[in-house]
């Protein structure tokens, strides 16, 4: 009964010592253990490339495709969604330069509705006057406003297109 007692307590329950109730010891003295294992992982592993008939670089080829497929899969709305980000950003700064420009414009707005601002624009930028005043108009040398722009001494002859084209292929 000690006997019976001592080897309960070990892994194999109550049989004798030695016997394992997962699998049989195989004693063969020229096979070592680890070649066994090696054997039993490779067996276990390649299950499904049996059952798939695929060779590791078949299955290896076949993953990458899996990955590029899923990359170009992913790679258009990736790039969708990036250019719509920057048509946004674009649009929403074209949006804050027009607030400024009708900040403005409501600024010179509530400056020409005083009728004397009108008439101080009239003129200023018209020349306008009142009847009965008398205007002069004072040129400062450095005031080109008076002043025609000068022209080329020589103008460019003014003819129809295809005489211009007739003439610069007659040239050459």
């Amino acid at each position: 009964m000690a006997e019976r007692g001592r080897n309960r307590g070990r892994r194999g329950g109550g049989r004798a010592h030695g016997s394992s109730s997962r699998r049989p010891r195989r004693v063969r003295r020229g096979e070592p253990r680890s070649r066994l294992r090696r054997g039993l992982s490779v067996s276990r592993s390649s299950g499904a490339a049996k059952v798939l008939g695929l060779s590791t670089t078949r299955r290896a080829a076949v993953v990458a495709i899996v990955v590029c497929a899923l990359a170009f899969t992913i790679a258009v709305p990736l790039r969708t969604y990036l250019s719509q980000r920057a048509d946004v950003a674009e649009q929403e700064r074209r949006q804050a330069e027009l607030r400024g420009q009708v900040a403005q414009l409501e600024q010179r707005h509530a400056e020409l509705s005083d009728p004397a601002q009108v008439e101080a624009e009239a003129r200023r930028r018209l020349g306008y006057v009142m009847p009965g005043e008398t205007p002069y108009m004072v040129q400062l040398p450095e005031d080109d406003r008076g002043n025609p722009p000068q022209q080329d001494k020589e103008a460019p002859p003014r003819d129809s297109w295809y005489e211009n084209l007739w003439n610069s292929v007659k040239r050459q």
